[in-house]
């Protein structure tokens, strides 16, 4: 079975959750204690056998390119000053993957639009990722990607990354209505139903950021109705997928983190720091003082 090698992250959004500073900053830029969130996905994503990463952009995201574009001049400024680890550092950045960027465009938008605007780049056999750029998981083990990877060679069908949330939070994800074990981290999906809220969730278990999905999906999405929000969902387009064939779902190994709510972001930050060696100590001295 072809392998997947190139993952789209959806980085258009404008952030509205954060201004006033996403109106200069792009939220996917924004640091979890050094590196910007957009990053931390790709490690992941070229750690699990990623070559191509398909950036979707919108007008304000000069940012993201330039990031991970190669800065010679600060290279070279980090070697004369005796930094030579920080050069490395920068420059490993550029190199990670090779770096595509498409322009969000057409109507109606939604979380279908940018995959359709990269339709073009996926080949007919070809399984690809998609992550949005604003939450991510962090592993012991096995990445991420990877974790769905083996789902997709298990199945041979598209895979969706999925967690257990409390009923009450049933108005914010998608929740999953499960068929068929594979083991006691895949399930097959039946249906998908859009933010049910509590009263009206078949289940605790929500739909998040991050599919392995098979080219299949791209014909379905550009024939999906519109929602009555106005937009097309890739969530609607699951749901006809797994009317016609088999998707499943796939619960992650790891710690899941969202960096698109202002709480949770911060949350992010402080316990992806009170894991590091170099804050530890210092930051847990600092939380206790202030706690007390």
């Amino acid at each position: 079975m072809r392998q997947p090698t190139k993952a789209l992250i959806l980085a258009a959004g404008f952030g509205t959750r954060f201004l006033p500073a996403t109106k200069s900053i792009p939220k996917e830029m924004f640091p979890v204690v050094d590196k910007p969130v957009i990053q931390l996905i790709v490690e992941q994503a070229v750690a699990s056998g990623v070559k191509d990463i398909i950036i979707v952009t919108s007008s304000n995201k000069h940012d993201i390119e330039d990031f991970f574009d190669r800065d010679d001049n600060m290279e070279r400024l980090l070697r004369e000053t005796g930094k030579p680890e920080l050069a490395d550092e920068i420059q490993k950045i550029s190199e990670m993957a090779n770096f595509i960027y498409i322009r969000q465009k057409g109507s109606p938008k939604g979380t279908a639009r940018p995959i359709l605007n990269c339709a073009h780049l996926i080949e007919d056999d070809e399984p690809f990722y998609v992550f949005f750029a604003d939450d991510f998981y962090v592993t012991e083990g096995t990445p991420w990607p990877a974790q769905l990877c083996e789902a997709y060679n298990k199945t041979g069908k598209s895979v969706i990354s999925m967690m257990e949330i409390d009923k009450k939070d049933a108005d914010k994800y998608a929740i999953a209505v499960f068929g068929e074990k594979i083991n006691d981290r895949v399930f097959q999906i039946m249906e998908l139903i859009e933010k049910p809220g509590a009263e009206n969730a078949k289940s605790n278990f929500a739909s998040i950021s991050g599919f392995l999905l098979t080219p299949d999906i791209l014909p379905i999405l550009e024939k999906i109705p519109v929602s009555p929000k106005g937009e097309i969902f890739l969530a609607d387009g699951l749901n006809e997928l797994a009317k016609k064939d088999k998707i499943y779902g796939c619960f992650v190994d790891g710690i899941r983190y969202d960096t698109g709510d202002k709480l949770l972001y911060i949350e992010a930050i402080v316990d992806i720091a009170l894991k590091d060696d170099r804050f530890r100590d210092d930051l847990t001295k600092f939380l206790r003082d202030k706690i007390s």
